[in-house]
């Protein structure tokens, strides 16, 4: 196991070590070839969809708002793990959080580029999209969403670029093995670094204001989406606590998926000395503390309005509690919040084979969570059902809806997987500059 004041005399193996991951493996082409074939199979489904209609789909005049809607807020809450990991961490000094930065950098870059295009798939005529920004009005909240993830999606990927590009230098420099082709792109990257004293103050501040601006940025994005529920009202979603439940909740699917990246990263990429079983100790703590948050919040989405009782509420209230969605409502809750707070409270689960089950059980949860938050409420609206069939009340997706959700998935690993494969995955000038700092303090 290498430590910060280590990398600096163990230079060399350092990058031989992170840039091994970069060349390509069988294991790579095969897993690459699986998620291209279902991510081809998952467009297909949606020419399906362009040329019938979104009546191939379960969503109907009731339930206007279903997989998709539900995805869309999945993904957006995903991908502001890199301003809670990069930014947050980073300002307040969290040293240990340093090689688990990029990882989830491209998480929140990956998640933030698909969740625009799962709107366009949710709407009826993609076309007419533009619509949205030629015509969009101030007063409307989609407007704001499509502006916030633009933009979080932009900053993103300078807050991603910004430190790799010493890196890419390392890259053109240190890639034996690589295509000259590749290393010649990493060279253009690199934008002539030298290691100037100067191009390092640059390259700090320039970190420093992206990750004081996504911030807020990235509390935006999430709070705006929880605005296209509680500005209605609708029971469920008549709630002024939805901005700061929707984003603590978006902290919890985060870590999740970056311990999930980490173990994966860890086992093929053969990184144990630099993704310890230190680092996912601290995430499972971390996990432990924004999930309370979340349990918190959660508790007052539904006792309040138990308590109260209002005639809407109470219907929408015993759908989830005893009715349709009771099962989906009590495994997302027990298995994805409470039970993962239990266990994570001890250190024997907080290794990271367990870890890695735990936290896959809470990214899974996250979008159950989702789902309940979305479909329910559609289908208990203020006037009553007359003269419609159940197919159109009750909504179920159909397999193409489903296969077109998983689309998106995969999209959202091909660039990761692709990001990961060809940029080193742990920080390597950072790594050792931090080390460099260390030893001057």
């Amino acid at each position: 196991m290498l430590n910060n004041m280590d990398y600096k005399e163990n230079y060399d193996k350092v990058v031989s070590d992170l840039l091994r991951p970069i060349y390509i493996t069988r294991s790579f082409k095969r897993w690459f070839a699986f998620l291209v074939v279902g991510l081809a199979i998952s467009i297909f489904a949606y020419s399906l969809q362009i040329k019938l209609g979104l009546g191939i789909t379960g969503l109907r005049d009731v339930t206007t708002w279903g997989m998709y809607i539900s995805n869309f807020v999945f993904f957006v809450a995903t991908s502001l793990v890199g301003m809670l990991i990069t930014a947050v961490l980073g300002l307040l000094g969290i040293k240990w959080a340093a090689p688990l930065t990029r990882i989830a950098e491209i998480i929140a870059l990956a998640f933030a580029a698909v969740a625009g295009l799962v709107i366009i798939i949710d709407m009826g005529r993609p076309d007419r999209l533009l619509n949205v920004f030629i015509y969009g009005r101030f007063q409307s909240p989609i407007l704001w969403d499509l502006t916030v993830v633009i933009t979080y999606t932009v900053i993103s990927a300078l807050l991603l670029y910004l430190p790799l590009i010493p890196d890419l230098k390392i890259c053109a420099e240190r890639l034996e093995k690589g295509h000259p082709l590749q290393r010649k792109v990493y060279q253009i990257l690199s934008l002539g670094w030298s290691d100037h004293p100067e191009q390092v103050k640059i390259i700090q501040r320039g970190i420093r204001i992206l990750s004081i601006l996504i911030i807020p940025i990235a509390l935006a994005i999430h709070t705006v989406t929880s605005w296209l529920f509680a500005v209605t009202m609708r029971p469920g979603w008549d709630s002024t606590i939805f901005g700061p439940y929707f984003v603590t909740g978006a902290f919890v699917s985060g870590t999740s998926a970056v311990i999930l990246a980490m173990y994966f990263f860890r086992r093929d990429y053969h990184l144990k000395a630099y993704i310890t079983d230190f680092h996912f100790d601290k995430m499972a703590k971390l996990l432990v503390l924004v999930s309370l948050v979340y349990l918190y919040f959660n508790i007052n989405e539904f006792l309040v309005p138990g308590y109260k009782l209002k005639r809407a509420d109470a219907i929408h209230l015993f759908a989830l509690f005893s009715g349709h969605y009771a099962w989906m409502f009590w495994g997302t809750q027990i298995f994805g919040l409470i039970l993962p707070i239990i266990l994570l409270v001890f250190k024997f689960f907080r290794k990271p084979s367990y870890l890695f089950v735990i936290a896959l059980f809470v990214f899974a949860g996250a979008w159950l969570k989702r789902y309940l938050i979305v479909v329910p409420t559609m289908e208990h609206p203020f006037l009553p059902v007359q003269h419609l069939p159940p197919s159109f009340v009750v909504y179920t997706p159909t397999l193409l809806e489903i296969t077109i959700t998983m689309g998106t998935i995969f999209l959202a690993l091909i660039i990761i997987t692709v990001l990961s494969k060809f940029l080193p995955i742990i920080p390597i000038w950072e790594m050792v500059h931090s080390g460099e700092q260390n030893k001057k303090e």
